[in-house]
């Protein structure tokens, strides 16, 4: 009696799934947000490039906001062809200084841009973007028109804090990140390998 519960249930839901899979007839590039105040925003990015680049996908990546640190991503995927181009001057508390980081974040974008217009680019991941639009060192604009003029089939993701409610609206996948504990709340520092 329980097992054919169980067979009715997982019929039932193989016939839902079924139906949204043949609901699903647009093949398109999509656009991907990764928000919210939990760790892992990055990871996700970068799990996915590394999905992609797995099958045979061409990847570019920009880094706004990360220094030049060692960097456990861009050490393995540099190495399977994917660009990355770095803000280089790290955190912005770190910098403390308006006009130099926006001088760095537009250096950056220009390689977004060409990224962005790339069409052998079969995704482009923006590292950190929400800050630079959140601090007003890229205009909200020129972010979205880049982002509507990409060609049609590639893909994007956008991470970091914040994401600014247009962004939101404009992707077709947002997921957020959502605290519930962090090991460094509780004094334990950051690891090389697995926090960075």
């Amino acid at each position: 009696m329980q097992d054919d519960r169980h067979k009715q249930r997982q019929q039932r839901l193989k016939e839902q799934v079924d139906a949204r899979i043949a609901a699903a007839d647009q093949q398109r590039g999509i656009m991907m947000v990764f928000t919210g105040n939990g760790k892992g925003k990055t990871t996700a990015a970068f799990g996915t490039a590394l999905r992609a680049v797995g099958h045979g996908k061409k990847v570019g990546a920009i880094q706004f906001i990360k220094g030049e640190w060692p960097n456990g991503e861009r050490n393995l995927l540099a190495q399977h062809g994917v660009e990355f181009q770095v803000m280089a001057t790290g955190f912005t508390w770190e910098t403390q200084n308006r006009q130099s980081d926006t001088e760095a974040c537009l250096a950056v974008w220009q390689h977004a841009e060409r990224m962005l217009a790339d069409a052998d680019l079969d995704l482009v991941i923006l590292d950190e973007i929400t800050y630079m639009v959140t601090m007003d060192y890229l205009p909200l604009e020129r972010l979205m028109a880049a982002l509507s003029q990409r060609p049609a089939q590639q893909n994007v993701i956008l991470t970091g804090r914040g994401c600014h409610r247009q962004l939101m609206e404009m992707a077709d996948t947002v997921t957020e990140m959502r605290p519930v504990k962090h090991a460094f709340d509780a004094g334990i520092q950051a690891q090389q390998g697995i926090d960075w």
